[in-house]
């Protein structure tokens, strides 16, 4: 009971300082419209796919590895 009331009582301590905490306004749209000839979309034309492919391949080499850590555990034995 006394751990619960302290975990509470932590949860209430941390959780004040954040309620207040607000996100600045956002900036204002730039005069003419989204691109300098107004044919560009909103959000730009920010190439996403070297991110995603990096991801990936990060992705594949982690589970890569554990995958042999976890068969050279298990040949060990």
């Amino acid at each position: 009971m006394k751990k619960l009331i302290y975990r509470l009582f932590l949860l209430m301590l941390l959780s004040i300082p954040f309620s207040s905490v607000f996100a600045q306004d956002p900036p204002p749209p730039p005069n003419g419209g989204h691109g300098q000839n107004n044919n560009q979309q909103p959000g730009g034309s920010a190439p996403i796919g070297g991110g995603i492919a990096l991801l990936i391949g990060l992705a594949a080499a982690y589970g890569s590895a554990k995958v042999y850590q976890m068969r050279k555990h298990a040949s060990e034995e």
